[in-house]
């Protein structure tokens, strides 16, 4: 517990020193894991977002990674247990070397970590015991060389004494060399005498400085040998040689000598290295027992080890000795070439950063010594890059200028770094950065300027042009938009002519142009790449109307006139070449479309005009004679010379003629000529108004008709009128009375057409009930007199009882309707057609009459009257009305009674059907032609 507290006021106590750029730890060893070592992110005033944005982390040369940076906590943590005595052996100070590396921008700090010594190793020896063959006569003073205790530990917690129980014979002493280590020799204090103790035992111990003080223990066994009074005598104390460090196994370094002065067995001298030496050291080299050479015995490493000191013993048969020492200097050789460490390195670098960007930051080491340690770093020619090196092992690679991406859109690098030796030895590593695109390029068109060029008349929506442009940068930047700027042309907006696609660049025309109007026009288009912010540039692209020949030639003169004659008198004595006149035209066309030629298409006689053909003259070819007829009428073609051609035609009136009058006359001839031809034309025109204004009144006439039909049935519909029961005419009642009802009802069609105009009247207990359409006129006024009859006998004062003719047969009743059994033995006229069905004697006049009216509607009438009033069974209405009930007849017109005659003969009537009340307007549900009639 008291050895935990005192690391800990260690690491409390620790000096802490931090520089710009460099912070210095110093903790014992032996800390558990997880144990904190510092707050880096405090020591070097640095953010906690700093250390997560810039990917903080710790780099060491070697692979074993001891310590670890908390980035959340800015922390540096114990991460592996540390030995001292494992990293640095006897190197003190003792510190770990680290780098704490940053991005976005780059940087780098330097961490050193001092390793401090605790007291965990107590001193030991190589040997578990020491055996000793001293002869009885060695003198007082005589020195044996002991093997030294070995501890890891270093300071005040190294090796710092020895003692030797017991001291009555042998004393220590100590011998400080050039290294700091000390070598222990025994000195014989008193002499010996075999004869009195011919062995002794003695105990060595060693102790360190620590707290608790720490020791080891050995023992030392002595034999006391018979008298050899000299020792081993070496040619020189210190030897010294020199080794390259890839010198071959079995090399000789050196040679080491010593001589005895005894005889015999007593003066032969054996070589051996001391006990004293490190295992490791000792177990590279080896030295002849006889002859003293010492050769190298492994393979040297002057990076690990450059420096050797070796104890040699001389020992003669009657155990005496003595010791020498082998200094060994190790020479570098360049046998290690540099090694490159890739600390951070950027893929890929804005073209527009500043000069001197970070690309990569490279750590360089040599571990060979002096020029062989020395290395310069260059990188391959012709890149715009430059490596500077802030330290000995550091280098940054940076940018030397501004980058380009539109010349160089990548870079391969290569550095190679050199040391200085003979041969230099060189490594390499390569970079390939790329050039990320930023928008610096305005999209450039193929032309500064355009012409396109489009004939008139085109459809809207035809393409004209298309414009190109190229962005030299890349992707998004790259990406060119078209625009059309905002102008007018003739004062309207530029849109309304012409639109751009904003993606291929193809002008379109948005309207059909017009040469006669507009011959030309300019328009901006604007290309715009997706950068941000976006470049763009303008181009003009001037539009040019091709004519098309869609104008007719128009003739200035002579002036058509409408209503009066002009004509170009010639003389009768007019030569050859005569200018009569000159047709004067022009074409509103350009080019070819507007070459006009003339010629003479028509004409009274042909022999005596013609026309020039580029210049519209009209001039006689022969002499003008007598013969010549006074009204000369010329027709002249002016034709352009379009394809297709288009042309005017204009009548020239010319008067061959000396005197007015005469003149005067052939011009009232062409005046009438002319007016006849307009009054054709004008009656043409009012026969079409005419024939136009009938067909809309038809249509007009029959839609309000059939409208009123459909208002009148629903005015029906909607009364409220009682059901009047319905009883056929001539059937017989098949009451419990036996007679009549006291209800009639009759139904009358008083016109031709009962499509437009109808009238019921009915009587019902002495009233009178008449519906008239009101577009009945005068139709109906010679039933109204014989209505006026009927109210006489059906007065609303009191009604008659019936006829009670109705219980005879019908060919026994008075009157014309019941006169004769059969029209023809009646004696009947060839004028009267006998009754059918119902109706055995001939019709009355009142019967034709509602047969006459009856005939306009046939079909009508049988879906009206039913099955039982259909023409097979029942008589022909056409020309009669028959009223039941009484014997009057109507007949609308006493010249179609011969048609009676077409009739067809009785035929027997189906059985007859009980009577039934007969449906009012008021109780009908939907009203039907059938109910109309």
């Amino acid at each position: 517990m008291s050895r935990f507290f005192y690391y800990s006021v260690l690491f409390l106590i620790g000096v802490f020193h931090s520089a710009q750029g460099q912070v210095s730890y110093s903790i014992p060893e032996e800390m558990t894991k997880g144990s904190m070592v510092g707050n880096i992110a405090q020591d070097l005033g640095l953010d906690l977002q700093r250390l997560k944005s810039g990917k903080a982390r710790i780099f060491t040369r070697d692979s074993t990674e001891y310590i670890e940076l908390n980035r959340n906590t800015g922390l540096l943590l114990i991460r592996e247990k540390m030995d001292r005595e494992s990293l640095c052996a006897k190197t003190s100070p003792c510190a770990l070397h680290l780098q704490m590396i940053l991005e976005n921008p780059m940087e780098l700090y330097t961490i050193n970590v001092e390793v401090t010594d605790i007291n965990d190793n107590a001193p030991t020896f190589q040997k578990k015991d020491f055996k000793f063959e001293i002869s009885e006569s060695s003198v007082p003073g005589a020195s044996f060389m002991l093997g030294k205790a070995f501890d890891p530990d270093v300071g005040q917690n190294a090796l710092q004494s020895y003692s030797l129980k017991p001291t009555d014979k042998f004393r220590l002493q100590l011998h400080s060399q050039a290294n700091g280590i000390k070598n222990v020799e025994m000195i014989l204090q008193n002499p010996l005498d075999r004869e009195t103790q011919s062995s002794l035992t003695l105990l060595l111990e060693a102790f360190d400085g620590g707290d608790p003080v720490l020791s080891g223990t050995v023992k030392i066994h002595i034999t006391v040998l018979d008298s050899n009074d000299n020792a081993p005598v070496f040619t020189q104390k210190i030897y010294k040689t020199t080794i390259a460090e890839n010198e071959a196994k079995g090399a000789i370094l050196t040679v080491v000598s010593a001589s005895d002065a005894d005889e015999g067995s007593n003066g032969v001298v054996t070589y051996y290295i001391s006990d004293t030496m490190d295992s490791n050291v000792a177990d590279m080299f080896i030295i002849n027992e006889q002859k003293g050479e010492v050769s190298l015995n492994g393979q040297i490493d002057y990076e690990k080890v450059n420096h050797y000191e070796l104890n040699i013993q001389a020992k003669d048969q009657g155990g005496l000795s003595n010791a020498c020492k082998v200094i060994i200097d190790v020479l570098d050789i360049n046998d290690n070439s540099p090694s490159i460490t890739v600390l951070s390195s950027s893929h890929s670098i804005s073209e527009g950063s500043n000069t001197g960007t970070v690309v990569a930051m490279l750590n360089v080491d040599d571990i060979d010594s002096g020029l062989n340690g020395q290395v310069h770093c260059v990188m391959n020619d012709d890149i715009p890059f430059t490596i500077t090196s802030s330290s000995n092992s550091f280098f940054s690679l940076q940018t030397e200028q501004e980058l380009d991406r539109e010349e160089n859109a990548e870079y391969n690098i290569t550095v190679i770094c050199t040391d200085e030796g003979v041969p230099a030895l060189s490594s390499s590593v390569s970079f390939r950065v790329q050039i990320t695109d930023v928008n610096d390029n305005a999209p450039i068109f193929e032309k500064r300027h355009y012409e396109a060029c489009i004939v008139e008349n085109n459809p809207p929506g035809v393409s004209i042009f298309k414009v190109k442009a190229s962005d030299a940068d890349w992707n998004q930047n790259a990406r060119v938009s078209y625009i059309l700027e905002d102008s007018t042309v003739n004062g309207v907006s530029v849109s309304s002519y012409v639109s751009v696609h904003p993606d291929s660049g193809v002008i379109t025309a948005m309207r059909s142009f017009d040469y006669e109007q507009l011959k030309d026009f300019n328009i901006q288009v604007k290309a715009q790449d997706g950068g941000s912010p976006p470049l763009s540039s303008n181009v003009t692209v001037k539009i040019i109307i091709q004519d098309q020949n869609d104008n007719a030639p128009q003739v200035l003169y002579p002036v058509q006139t409408g209503g009066s004659v002009v004509a170009e008198i010639v003389p009768r004595s007019a030569d050859v070449g005569y200018l009569v006149t000159k047709v004067v035209a022009v074409d509103v066309d350009s080019g070819q479309n507007a070459w006009l030629s003339y010629k003479l298409q028509k004409a009274t006689d042909r022999a005596l005009f013609e026309v020039g053909l580029q210049n519209g003259e009209i001039r006689t070819v022969r002499q003008v004679t007598d013969k010549d007829a006074v009204k000369q009428k010329l027709t002249v073609v002016v034709e352009d010379n379009g394809q297709p051609s288009r042309s005017a035609v204009v009548n020239i009136n010319v008067a061959v003629a000396d005197s007015f009058p005469e003149i005067l006359y052939e011009l009232t001839d062409f005046t009438h000529d002319k007016e006849h031809n307009d009054n054709l034309t004008f009656y043409l025109v009012l026969a079409l108004v005419a024939v136009s204004f009938l067909f809309i009144t038809c249509v007009v006439v029959i839609i309000s008709v059939k409208v009123y039909k459909w208002r009148q049935s629903r005015i029906f519909y909607q009364s409220n009128l009682p059901v009047i029961p319905y009883y056929p005419p001539n059937y017989t009642d098949t009451g419990v009375t036996g007679t009549l009802p006291h209800g009639y009802n009759y139904e009358v069609c008083m016109t031709t057409d009962s499509r437009k105009s109808d009238c019921k009247f009915s009587t019902l207990d002495g009233q009178n009930i008449l519906v008239m359409d009101p577009s009945f006129t005068k139709t109906m006024q010679r039933v109204v007199n014989e209505n006026n009859v009927l109210e006489g006998e059906y007065s609303t004062e009191s009604q008659k009882p019936p006829n009670p003719d109705w219980r005879f047969p019908p060919n026994q009743r008075p009157g014309p309707s019941g006169a004769g059994a059969h029209p023809d033995g009646a004696g009947a006229g060839p004028g009267v057609i006998a009754g059918t069905g119902p109706w055995p004697n001939p019709p009355t006049e009142a019967e034709q009459l509602q047969a006459l009216m009856a005939a306009a509607n046939a079909s009508e009438a049988t879906a009206t009257l039913g099955p039982r009033y259909n023409p097979q069974y029942g008589p022909d209405y056409r020309q009669n009305v028959y009223i039941p009930g009484s014997t009057a007849t109507l007949t609308a017109n006493p010249q179609q009674q011969v048609l009676q005659q077409a009739l067809p003969p009785p035929q027997a009537l189906p059985p007859t059907e009980a009577p039934k009340a007969a449906q009012t307007p008021a109780s009908k549900k939907k009203p039907t032609k059938k109910d109309k009639k």
